[in-house]
């Protein structure tokens, strides 16, 4: 059945959007829940977990951090659902008490630890705390609302995780709907494959975030306190549609104007739907850190975010994984009808092409960095 809306609605709902891109993973226990596809998330995590630990031994002063205050205050902002955000706490904790121990060798008492959740004030967190082990050797709190802004008291915090957060922007640029823009984005949803112009917009709205995001950690962190950040990024100068993930935005463009010409859905409602995702090169992130000026650089390098990966793809597997963390989006925008038609012949899409995504993993896809405030 066709399910075709006004131009004019069509991006009025995308205006909606566009003032707050918030992303909504998909909550509960169900076939399609976020806590239960989101395997291949915590594998990338686990590439840097050695470089974390090497990184806190050698930059965070846990005797300095902890002289004012015996409790030690350890953020994840971008939690999501499920064990994962759960499990790098905990390794966290794990080295700090490391360090604590190491630096503090004649100390008999440890930091009393206080982890604290944060995601969007439509995050699951009712699940995420099923996850949490009884036998826990720290307090808990959540703390929902956007991480563009502060959220937490001023100088409490000591040590802050975001993976695989950064990538989603708050809004999307206003220029991708104005039809006399040069960054209308007319029949794609990403900046795959767009002209540059549109590329532009992404990288600004990106590194008005950043500064955001860093601002508000700047705020709430003590001097000293470390923040590390895991997520999508991309090699200086290289093009997204030579990446996987810019294979597959190409992908679900093409699908979506597919069904278009079978009615499932206006050109207009695709014409008004981008997705706000940028993954952002080394350059531009140093670049946004030395502007904001609150923290120092300690340690920055792209790694390879899927080194298990031995030889072809589990389509039908990956494709779940990716709709888990995405269907929000598509959901909030076309009828649920066709988010099954999109997600069912992405599936036969990248099968199609298996061999040229297998060819496109690689090294430098994944950026690791150690910042300390300043």
């Amino acid at each position: 059945m066709a399910a075709l809306v006004s131009d004019s609605l069509a991006k009025e709902n995308n205006d909606k959007a566009s003032e707050n891109s918030t992303i909504q993973v998909i909550g509960g226990h169900g076939t399609n829940s976020y806590s239960n596809n989101s395997s291949y998330q915590r594998l990338s995590a686990n590439v840097v977990t050695k470089k974390i630990e090497d990184a806190i031994m050698k930059n965070l002063d846990v005797e300095t951090l902890s002289s004012t205050s015996n409790i030690f205050r350890v953020a994840d902002f971008g939690c999501g659902v499920g064990s994962n955000t759960i499990n790098s706490m905990q390794d966290l904790l794990l080295i700090v008490e490391k360090k604590h121990i190491s630096q503090c060798p004649t100390s008999s008492q440890m930091p009393e630890f206080q982890v604290i959740f944060n995601d969007q004030f439509t995050n699951d967190f009712n699940t995420l705390f099923t996850y949490l082990p009884q036998d826990k050797q720290y307090l808990v709190a959540s703390v929902p609302g956007s991480f563009h802004n502060q959220v937490l008291p001023k100088s409490s915090l000591h040590l802050a995780h975001c993976s695989y957060s950064l990538h989603w922007l708050s809004r999307l640029p206003k220029e991708l709907r104005d039809e006399r823009s040069p960054a209308w984005n007319k029949g794609k949803i990403h900046y795959t494959s767009a002209p540059p112009e549109v590329l532009m917009a992404y990288a600004t709205q990106f590194a008005e975030d950043l500064d955001n995001f860093l601002s508000a950690r700047g705020r709430e962190m003590v001097s000293g306190g470390m923040i590390v950040i895991v997520g999508s990024s991309i090699p200086d100068g290289m093009p997204y549609s030579q990446v996987v993930n810019g294979i597959m935005y190409d992908c679900m463009g093409s699908i979506l104007m597919d069904m278009v010409k079978t009615g499932s859905i206006s050109e207009a409602d695709v014409d008004a739907f981008n997705l706000p995702i940028y993954a952002c090169p080394p350059g531009e992130f140093i670049e946004g850190v030395e502007r904001n000026g609150l923290f120092s650089i300690e340690v920055i390098e792209l790694m390879n975010p899927a080194p298990w990966l031995k030889g072809p793809i589990d389509i039908p597997v990956f494709v779940k994984h990716v709709r888990a963390a995405m269907e929000g989006m598509f959901s909030n925008h076309f009828p649920s009808k066709a988010i099954d038609e999109l997600f069912d012949h992405l599936v036969l899409k990248l099968s199609d092409i298996s061999q040229q995504l297998e060819s496109c993993y690689r090294d430098g896809l994944q950026l690791f960095a150690i910042l300390k405030r300043k």
